[in-house]
Parts: structure tokens; sequence; C-alpha cells
């Protein structure tokens, strides 16, 4: 059996951080009040568009992997924030990494878009389309952000996280997942004036109004990934005392809470970086993945089980496998361009621009 060995890892946070005390000079919130409700305390707000984060982050994958751009066969790019739809961003990863031989598709299913990515790239692994393949999760958020909205501005941020996968006869990798959507409760979780939908409508491209009705959310968030758990651990006949650790989506530490809980996992198996980074959409999950190999976090012959939720509304969990513990094979010294600007200073830019 082939499987889709993990190889490589590495994530691009932008450098500017967004404090809650930066959010408190323009909303009516506080330090207090976002920490006690969401668990964050400062997001990354990025200068530079989301495929240069992307980019970043692959070439730091293919470093810890021993790898270089010409051994990629495929790049599936997860997001809802592309620079282009019509071509597509991957290829614009591909143009930058100088992978000429890899095939480019992106992937948009919100929050869950990293996650799903890997599960496409997994499969193609698998069924022997392809070889190899980079996987990303990567959003910059900010421009569209409704920064009047204290509901929906204190959570989100920006950033990047790439996965390196290769073909392999030893079992390591997704071993299983489970995908699924409430699709009848989309529009609790919407971007209005953000898709063709609004063309020639009057409306300014990222002059964006967010729908989001943070209870239902919630609930549906909690149901989703606790689903997509219990069926992900029957597929292998595994239970919770199985898993080594739980990197769940970082959309609230409450949900992760509440997950935790229904789940029975102690709370020494739940990885948390919410505090760091806020909720950065589709790089979310993996951006937590990735930090916590890098920090040590991952045993050899240990099961991951990854949980995620988004717009759409899109839930995913899956159970990654490995056989040794991960050990990047060399690091890169690609570095995002330099920056003057505060994340104050960038988001103040956005509201001028959009008001």
């Amino acid at each position: 059996m082939t499987y889709a060995a993990i190889k490589g890892w590495g994530k691009c946070l932008p450098p500017a951080k967004l404090t809650n005390d930066d959010l408190a000079t323009f909303l009516d919130t506080s330090d207090e009040w976002i920490t006690s409700r969401t668990g964050m305390k400062e997001r990354r707000i990025s200068h530079v568009p989301v495929s240069e984060l992307a980019y970043v982050a692959c070439e730091r994958a293919l470093a810890a992997a021993g790898k270089t751009a010409q051994d990629v066969d495929l790049i599936v790019f997860g997001s809802t924030t592309f620079d282009e739809l019509c071509p597509n961003a991957a290829s614009n990863v591909q143009r930058m990494l100088g992978a000429e031989r890899a095939a480019c598709m992106d992937v948009n299913t919100a929050c869950t878009s990293g996650m799903y990515s890997l599960t496409t790239a997994t499969a193609m692994i698998k069924s022997g389309v392809v070889r190899s393949a980079l996987v990303i999760g990567a959003e910059v958020i900010s421009p569209i952000m409704d920064w009047k909205n204290r509901d929906v501005a204190v959570l989100f941020g920006d950033g990047a996280a790439a996965l390196y996968l290769e073909a392999s006869e030893q079992k390591a990798g997704v071993l299983a997942e489970s995908l699924g959507c409430f699709g009848e409760s989309r529009d609790i979780l919407a971007v209005e004036g953000w898709g063709m939908k609004y063309a020639n409508k009057g409306r300014v491209l990222g002059d964006a109004h967010w729908n989001f009705i943070g209870q239902e959310i919630f609930k549906k968030a909690v149901a989703g990934m606790a689903h997509g758990c219990e069926s992900t651990l029957a597929k292998l006949n595994l239970t919770a005392e199985d898993i080594s650790l739980v990197v769940p989506h970082q959309a609230n530490l409450r949900i992760i809470d509440s997950l935790a809980k229904k789940l029975s996992l102690p709370s020494e198996k739940v990885f948390v970086n919410i505090e760091k980074y806020g909720n950065m959409s589709a790089a979310t999950a993996l951006v937590a993945f990735v930090e916590a190999i890098e920090q040590g976090d991952v045993e050899a012959h240990s099961h991951i089980l990854i949980p995620a939720f988004g717009g759409g509304l899109t839930w995913s969990a899956h159970v990654v496998y490995f056989d040794l513990k991960p050990r990047a094979e060399s690091t890169s010294n690609v570095q995002l361009p330099a920056t003057n600007k505060s994340a104050l200073t960038l988001v103040e830019e956005i509201i001028q621009a959009t008001s």
C-alpha cells in the first residue's frame, strides 16, 4: 500500500503583530474582553499578498524535507483570499519556487481549506497520480476584514503553512479523515462583497460586510468537529486514548475547550497557540500542526488528530501518523521582504482605503 508521508513542514507569519490593546484604539473593546471570550492576545497582519506568505512557507517545508522545487509534482493551495482567481494562486507559487514540473490547483473551503488540500494531495499520491506534493494553507484576510465589526475584527489574522508529502511504502501521513458540510447553515458565517455575486453591483471590492452569528457558529463548530473526530477514529478502530496529540483549529478557546470535553480529552493532549495568532482561517490548523512539530511535541509512532471547521459550514477531522519522530533535514534562508510599518498602521491604511 502507498502512503503519503509528511517529510517537510514550514510556516510563515508576517512580522507585524496586532495586539488586543491596538484593537482597543479603534474598537469598543479591551484586552480583558477579548482574552476572556476568545483566548486571543495578538494576531499577525501581512504587508504582502498571500502567495508570498505561501512561497516562504513552501521553501521552509522543502528545506525541512531536504528537497528542492524540482522534486514537486503537485501544489495544492488552500485559501479564501487568493491574489487572483484566474490564473490560480498555486501557479504563482510554482513560478516563485521554480517548480516547473508541478501541477497546480486551488482549494477553497474557508477555514478547512488547508486540511481539504491535505486530503486532496494525499489521495492523489495514494492513487499514483503524483509521487510528491506541496500542501498549503494560507490566508491574508486583513484587507477584507470588516474592521468596524468588533465581533469579527478581533478574531482573525494572517499567516501561512506548508507541508511536503512524498509517496512511501511505510505507514505514514494521513491514515483516515472525515469531511463534511452544514450547507443549510452557510449564511451564518458569510462575507458579503467578496465574489462574483457582487460584481458590478456598486460595491467596492474589499469593502466587505461579515455575517457572523457567533452562538450558532459555536454550536455547529463543536458538533461538526466532534462528529468528524468520532467518525475518523472509528475508521481506524481507535479511541481518544490512542491519540498522542490533538491539534484543533484555533477559532476560539471556548470552542477548543468544549470539543476536548465532548471527546473526553485531557488538556495536556490538546495543542493551543490561539493566543499568538488568532484565527488565520485556512492557515490555522496547519500552522498549529507545524508549530507542534517544530516544538518537539510530535513523537515517533504517534497518532495526531486534527479537527477543523470553517465557513460553508465545512468541517473535517484527520488522523496523521508519524512512524519516526519528525526531524528537519535543513532550514531555508528565504525571508519576507522587510517592512517598517506596524500592524496598527497597516490596519489603519485598510480602513482608510475602504471608508
